[in-house]
């Protein structure tokens, strides 16, 4: 009985929190945020590196997301006195402050992927596809 008081006294303190916590949830939960951060967590990378590792993002999603990550805090962005010009992206320590969660939503997924799977699956091959 007390672990069901224990999820009711945490979900009504994140309801509580949800005018400050949804906004954040916004910025940090999309698509390619955990992806992007987990790429330059271990060492500033450039633009065109951070593409190659993200398979499947595009020109202009990678762009608008290190944008967006930039005007959040998280990440900072660097010109280098190269020939062409480049730019280097880093992680903040704001940025780095979400490795711990981020590290365990991919183990999460990684665990669970396959059941989330068959969850799906299962789904809609009962016709639930409303």
């Amino acid at each position: 009985m007390d672990e069901y008081t224990d999820l009711e006294a945490l979900s009504q303190v994140a309801l509580n929190e949800m005018a400050r916590v949804r906004p954040v949830l916004d910025k940090i939960a999309d698509k390619w945020t955990i992806l992007i951060l987990t790429v330059i967590c271990p060492k500033p990378s450039r633009f065109n590196e951070i593409k190659r590792r993200l398979d499947g993002i595009t020109h202009k999603a990678l762009a608008d997301a290190l944008k967006r990550l930039e005007r959040n805090g998280l990440v900072t962005r660097t010109v280098l006195p190269t020939q062409p010009v480049g730019v280097e992206y880093a992680i903040t320590p704001l940025g780095h402050s979400l490795r711990e969660p981020f590290e365990a939503l991919c183990s999460w997924a990684a665990v669970n992927g396959d059941k989330v799977e068959a969850a799906t699956l299962r789904y809609d091959n009962m016709g639930n596809g409303h």
